[in-house]
């Protein structure tokens, strides 16, 4: 039995054991999580790996029932470890109680909304290794005055620290994606909080980055500002100038007004 894939699901299999191999070797639980979550596991590629180690205990999640039907019956090893479900959906404090991380060759059609299901886990989630589409990987690691840097750069950077590890071709996936692939590392930093009002700072970043070209006085008109803010410099500038710690500063600038 093999497992067809499904374009609606956005699937498209690794097939090169060698890469499979250095994605789970990316992993570092060094102590920091004894669990972790593979997403979209499809016929096993990572999954056989990843049940070898004993530095953690892997669980699985597919939305496909396909896959499903195929992990029980070659992996017995997953019993009572297969979640049937949408990784967007479920609750992870089900099955995470305590800190784990989170593999997989992502879908690309949900992997921005994967990323920010791991910020809405952000106290439990301590690293991620994950395939993405390159520009999306390339987005995540961007840093400051690059076209590529935008909402999920900062939001993401704010609490991780980020390694683009290596690029991935079309060839080595059935079917092949139209596009090059690309993982990256995200590995939890210390900051616990943010020095600001978090709900705030997310709203800022996504006010600024939703009108990029615009200067943040006209991109984040609709926040109050008090009349000695108006002419302060940061305003000159656009989203994409600010790094992480200066849309911190401007959140508290605004949260002053």
């Amino acid at each position: 039995m093999t497992v067809q894939a499904k374009k609606h699901l956005g699937q498209h299999f690794l097939k090169d054991e060698n890469i499979a191999q250095q994605i789970v070797s990316s992993l570092s639980p060094e102590g920091k999580y004894n669990k972790l979550l593979e997403v979209g596991p499809g016929m096993g590629v990572l999954t056989k790996y990843l049940i070898k180690e004993k530095a953690y205990e892997t669980l699985v999640i597919d939305i496909d029932r396909e896959s499903i039907t195929y992990l029980k019956e070659h992996f017995p090893e997953l019993e009572n470890k297969i979640i049937s479900g949408d990784i967007l959906r479920i609750n992870l404090h089900d099955y995470f109680p305590g800190s784990f991380a989170i593999i997989g060759n992502f879908p690309y059609n949900i992997s921005t909304q994967i990323l920010f299901k791991v910020l809405e886990y952000r106290g439990q989630v301590h690293e991620v290794v994950g395939m993405f589409q390159k520009e999306v990987a390339e987005r995540i690691a961007s840093g400051p005055r690059n076209k590529t840097y935008g909402i999920l750069s900062v939001l993401m950077q704010a609490f991780y620290d980020i390694e683009y590890l290596f690029t991935v071709n079309e060839t080595v996936f059935s079917p092949p994606p139209k596009v090059k692939s690309a993982v990256i590392r995200l590995r939890r930093n210390e900051v616990q909080a943010l020095d600001c009002d978090e709900k705030l700072f997310f709203q800022l970043v996504k006010a600024g980055f939703n009108q990029r070209r615009k200067t943040l006085r006209n991109s984040i008109k609709a926040f109050p500002l008090k009349p000695e803010f108006l002419t302060h410099p940061v305003l000159k500038q656009r989203a994409e100038e600010l790094s992480v710690k200066e849309f911190v500063a401007l959140t508290n600038m605004i949260d002053k007004s």
